[in-house]
């Protein structure tokens, strides 16, 4: 279950980003985590993205989109 409540599945899934997209989340992310005392980052940027994409597909109704026939062709 998601924190505002509603009821939401895992799911694991391919998507296409260009290289541009992922390096910028891939940096933002480390920059706003930082680094522990080894120096590693303190993030995973594969959680981070599927974080973005999830916020991105709940903000945008994608519930109301995979509902309408015409976006499936």
């Amino acid at each position: 279950m998601d924190p505002s409540g509603n009821n939401t599945l895992a799911v694991n899934v391919v998507i296409e980003l260009t290289p541009a997209t992922l390096q910028s989340i891939v940096e933002n992310a480390r920059r706003l985590a930082g680094r522990n005392e080894k120096g590693h980052y303190t993030v995973d940027t594969a959680d981070k993205l599927g974080e973005l994409v999830s916020r991105f597909l709940a903000e945008n109704d994608f519930e109301r989109f995979v509902n309408d026939p015409e976006n499936y062709t």
